[in-house]
């Protein structure tokens, strides 16, 4: 299928899901994440869900890094194009910018490359590990400034296309893809 049609069948899909469903969901992934091998690693990235748009609530995987002991970074909008990275801590305060994320006033910022593993959300993926978002290239920007093998973990309620059709050269594939019920590696070690 192409991006568009993906965007269109993925956001109502996940507009469809009951407020118990996307929690329990939300809770599956969390607990599968602690299946992966990350958890060496200390440098986390993950995003804030837009509530809006029935994404994953990320506050189970977030206590069980903070429980783990490791950094916690977040992103904020600086631009119409980059992301800013601010650690979490007990201080950090919170605001919902215009597309409705929650993101840190302020704060002390990490660089992409200090990041060991980034969550990445997004509306679909392949069984090839491709991903789509909403289409504004925020995470293929951020990702390309990371170091080269920073780990890739995007979160999805659904399993996995086939093949989306329409990849662009500039878009950065996953390492994994977490769902409620499966865990896809694309990694070839």
């Amino acid at each position: 299928m192409l991006k568009k049609d993906l965007r269109i069948k993925y956001s109502t899909l996940r507009s469809s899901l009951t407020p118990s469903q996307l929690s329990s969901k939300s809770i599956a992934i969390a607990n599968s994440i602690l299946q992966l091998p990350i958890w060496h690693h200390l440098y986390f990235h993950i995003f804030l869900p837009i509530e809006k748009k029935s994404e994953i609530d990320t506050e189970g995987i977030i206590s069980i890094l903070l429980g783990l002991d490791k950094n916690v970074i977040v992103p904020k909008i600086i631009s119409n194009t980059l992301l800013e990275h601010y650690l979490l801590t007990d201080n950090t305060k919170f605001t919902t910018n215009k597309l409705n994320i929650p993101e840190p006033v302020d704060g002390i910022t990490i660089e992409p490359k200090k990041l060991d593993v980034v969550f990445i959300p997004l509306l679909a993926f392949d069984e090839l590990g491709n991903r789509i978002g909403y289409g504004k290239g925020y995470y293929d920007r951020f990702l390309s400034e990371c170091k080269n093998d920073v780990i890739k973990i995007g979160l999805s309620f659904f399993e996995a296309e086939q093949k989306i059709e329409d990849i662009n050269p500039t878009d950065i594939p996953l390492d994994y893809c977490v769902t409620p019920n499966k865990i896809y590696s694309f990694t070839t070690s």
